[in-house]
């Protein structure tokens, strides 16, 4: 037969105190007598008594837990900001509970939903790359309960956010390309649902622009999702052009991979015929033939300011006249895949 957890109640009945006395002891109550204090902690750890904190921070209005959201937890990316939420909150005595999407929109409904019901202090969401309405996150802002948007933007939405400036990551590996000689210059791009995307396509553009450059519709291929077979049917669909490209940057370093893979099947020399950057660092990154230049972002140190930040709406009156925008600097790697 199942034992049950041994209640405040329990414990009460055995000392012949009140179950109010023992709460007390068991909180330090100044006012509690220390042989009492003792008699109930002494009992307390016999009986393996465990705490209902969930009945204690709703008393105080407080659950001491944020819900955090990303897109999937697989990922260096997201697990290397998930790390640094966690040292943040960690030494504050803040739990979090992560929910993944998916990337799907209704499952990232959902996850809002359950996490604001159990009554979390505040949300840290990266949105997915299938969210482009932004009522349940509205619904949050509406009911005063702090969030802060990081990774990905939902424009519209006057929140904290906290990103990488994807734009400028992008136009320094393209102008890195063009200044080691490639003239041809293709891109693998994100979902254009995604701002990450869109920002990293921008700065592409801009470089090309910048140099005198044309942007070739065909050079610019839409793919699927981020990891190595999405960027294997791009690649080939660049190959086959009358004229294929002599460098591709690509929206992440799985897709890199991807297309580095179908390069070698081809034959093509890398760097010496096609160049080819990737974005976001992946520790594998450096350890493929050749080893991939990339883009570094600062991973880590968002996912603590993101947390900062959200801590600090949920310890004040979470005014939102004053919203913060914040943009971390990511960091050419350049390394044997490119000239």
């Amino acid at each position: 037969m199942k034992k049950s957890r041994t209640t405040i109640t329990e414990i009460a009945k055995e000392l012949k105190i009140s179950p109010s006395t023992v709460s007390r002891a068991l909180n330090n109550h100044p006012a509690i007598s220390t042989k009492t204090r003792e008699a109930v902690i002494e009992l307390a750890k016999k009986r393996n008594y465990l705490p209902n904190l969930l009945a204690l921070n709703l008393l105080k209005k407080r659950t001491n837990t944020i819900g955090v959201i990303v897109p999937e937890i697989t990922s260096y990316f997201f697990s290397s900001i998930i790390s640094g939420i966690q040292d943040l909150l960690n030494p504050l005595g803040i739990n979090m509970i992560i929910g993944q999407s998916n990337e799907s929109f209704e499952e990232e409904k959902s996850l809002v939903r359950t996490f604001a019901s159990i009554r979390v202090d505040g949300f840290l969401i990266s949105p997915s790359s299938k969210t482009k309405k932004f009522d349940h996150l509205k619904i949050l802002t509406e009911n005063n309960i702090p969030l802060v948007i990081f990774d990905r933007d939902c424009e519209g939405i006057e929140v904290d956010k906290v990103f990488v400036d994807e734009y400028k990551g992008a136009f320094q590996a393209v102008e890195h390309l063009i200044n080691s000689g490639c003239r041809r210059i293709a891109h693998i791009a994100g979902p254009s649902t995604l701002s990450t995307a869109r920002h990293r396509l921008d700065g592409y553009k801009e470089a090309l622009k910048l140099h005198g450059l044309p942007v070739i519709k065909e050079y610019i291929v839409e793919s699927r999702g981020f990891t190595p077979k999405h960027g294997i049917r791009p690649t080939k669909q660049l190959l086959a052009l009358p004229n294929p490209p002599d460098a591709i940057f690509t929206i992440n370093d799985g897709v890199a991979i991807g297309a580095m893979f179908v390069l070698k099947e081809a034959g093509i020399i890398i760097p010496d015929q096609i160049s080819i950057i990737g974005f976001d660092d992946d520790p594998h990154s450096s350890y493929f033939k050749p080893s991939l230049s990339t883009v570094w972002q600062p991973t880590y140190e968002l996912g603590m300011l993101a947390a900062r930040i959200l801590m600090k709406r949920v310890n004040t009156n979470n005014d939102l006249s004053k919203i913060r925008v914040e943009k971390l600097f990511p960091e050419l790697i350049i390394r044997g895949s490119s000239r």
